[in-house]
């Protein structure tokens, strides 16, 4: 993946004021070196897997997922190619055809990647759940609930067609009553400031606020469960972290920075629920025709998800 190019004297700035990014960046290289020799059996491809309808959840761990999520089904794990959801746009989506599908996502992080480029992927259609009428100012996310409403109004209007669902939780901001009480939820490049010691809160708060997230957003999931047709599967983009330590060299790593494919960050859950007839997929011309949004809307979305 491709990284924003600055000039040498602004990096070596910000790696004498933030030097955990020059140790993540050392651990980086080495994941994209080891990268080389993983057997790539090991690792889901999103689009080669059989199903109708794949909700993800943004930043969801297998470990927390695999512990309080109780929906019909069976649960698995996969591994993924990414520990962002800019890599999962980069890895998975850039440079596909998929006429035979509809995004419908919370997330914006689609109107950019590195570089600031549009992520070039044809689907059939794409519901931008986050634009104005499904965001929540007051909390500065989309609630699971506004993605399950858009999701059920695509599947009555796509009834052939495959449904990519992203939904924003677990990913910060938190909704719980953790989070309400602890979080303000205006910490802009949230996690940064975590690594900075700039936000002083205790790894424990941050892993119950995380897991009262994922709580907020099961019961959407387990109504979407039970509404759509077809085979479905619940799966997540990629994991998080809360302390954890990377490697080689041994620091404590929190949010999901890219290129760092710890199994935190890389193992997702993978649950499926098989029930009734198989939707008869048929593909489509793409109409998929990027909105006209405003990029300040964009980074403005962006920075209230804890985005510098």
């Amino acid at each position: 993946m491709k990284r924003p190019r600055s000039s040498l004297p602004a990096q070596i700035r910000r790696g004498l004021s933030e030097p955990h990014l020059v140790v993540r960046r050392l651990n980086e290289l080495y994941f994209d070196v080891h990268s080389q020799y993983v057997d790539r059996t090991e690792r889901v491809d999103y689009f080669e897997e059989e199903w109708d309808n794949l909700l993800l959840l943004d930043a969801c761990r297998y470990d927390t997922f695999a512990d309080i999520a109780d929906l019909t089904g069976a649960l698995g794990a996969r591994h993924v190619a990414s520990s962002s959801t800019i890599e999962f746009l980069s890895r998975y989506l850039d440079g596909r055809e998929l006429t035979d599908t509809v995004y419908v996502t919370a997330n914006p992080q689609h109107y950019r990647k590195s570089e600031r480029e549009f992520v070039s992927v044809e689907f059939h259609d794409v519901v931008e759940v986050w634009q104005e009428d499904g965001w929540d100012e007051t909390h500065r996310t989309v609630r699971p609930e506004t993605v399950a409403d858009a999701t059920e109004r695509a599947a009555e209007r796509y009834p052939n067609k495959r449904l990519l669902v992203h939904f924003l939780q677990p990913h910060y901001p938190y909704l719980g009553p953790t989070g309400r009480e602890h979080f303000d939820n205006d910490s802009l490049d949230f996690f940064n400031r975590v690594m900075n010691g700039e936000v002083d809160i205790e790894p424990e708060t941050l892993r119950r606020a995380y897991r009262e997230n994922l709580e907020v957003a099961l019961p959407s999931v387990e109504r979407l469960l039970d509404s759509l047709s077809g085979k479905t599967v619940v799966s997540a983009d990629h994991g998080e972290m809360f302390g954890e330590r990377s490697f080689p060299l041994p620091m404590r790593e929190y949010g999901h920075p890219s290129g760092i494919h710890t199994e935190e960050l890389t193992k997702v859950p993978w649950h499926v629920y098989d029930e009734g007839p198989r939707k008869e997929i048929r593909d489509g011309e793409s109409s998929s025709e990027r909105a006209d949004v405003a990029t300040d809307v964009v980074e403005e979305r962006l920075r209230d998800l804890g985005y510098a």
